[in-house]
């Protein structure tokens, strides 16, 4: 199956273009969902001219859109400039990861402080639905939400630059999470740790709050090499 073919099925599931957006975002947020899926596989090559062709785009929108992808460090290009999915290494993503969660941590350390009631009542909504969608959500849907939860956390520190920097560590992050957050053994163990998170922002206990997401974040890190580990041993056995 070529890589046109295989991207059409793929995008014929996702929902129309919206118009909401600019045609460059919304090509960008496509291939943001088609690389946390894999459709678009770690170190592949895009080949711009099938990619159009599928989304149904001239090169131009989608040229732009793969600049905001390397932008956050999702697309990569060779000396010749040709565009891969990036592919990066497990020293990498624990040393992104590690700021991520110092970032994470200072925010709900603020959320503490800042965040109203009505904010903290609403983070804890989203781990509700966690909880009960956990067996029954598709991938995609429980790791949506579990990124909903997370933003929720920063908007309520009320502090921009902060959510400026979250976002792009995040971005560039974001198949390595949904990765992590996939692995059904240890899903439960990511629902816990919310609702650890949720009772110390109920009890604006700052240096609590800012234990647990540091802690979940080295989780993510923990679950990243369980997976990478796991599909070099399927790989060696094919």
């Amino acid at each position: 199956m070529t890589q046109e073919t295989d991207l059409s099925k793929s995008l014929a599931e996702m929902a129309p273009i919206s118009g909401r957006k600019t045609l460059c975002d919304e090509v960008a947020e496509r291939l943001r969902e088609l690389i946390l899926l894999a459709k678009l596989a770690p170190g592949a090559p895009i080949r711009e001219r099938d990619l159009a062709e599928a989304l149904g785009i001239s090169r131009t929108p989608l040229r732009e859109a793969l600049r905001i992808l390397e932008a956050e460090e999702l697309v990569v290009y060779s000396p010749t400039r040709r565009p891969f999915v990036a592919d990066p290494d497990l020293e990498t993503l624990e040393q992104n990861l590690s700021v991520l969660g110092a970032i994470e941590a200072l925010a709900g350390e603020q959320a503490c402080r800042n965040g109203t009631d009505a904010e903290i009542a609403e983070i804890e909504r989203i781990c509700r639905e966690m909880v009960e969608g956990s067996e029954t959500d598709e991938p995609l849907t429980f790791f949506r939400r579990d990124m909903a939860f997370h933003e929720a956390i920063v908007t309520a520190s009320r502090n921009r630059p902060l959510a400026q920097t979250q976002r792009q560590y995040n971005a560039r992050l974001w198949r390595a999470r949904f990765i992590s957050s996939q692995r059904k053994p240890d899903r439960s163990r990511t629902l816990r740790q919310h609702e650890e998170v949720v009772r110390a922002l109920k009890a604006r206990d700052a240096a609590a709050t800012a234990a647990a997401l540091r802690h979940h974040l080295e989780t993510a890190v923990e679950n990243i090499a369980k997976t990478r580990s796991e599909q070099a041993e399927e790989g060696r056995e094919t």
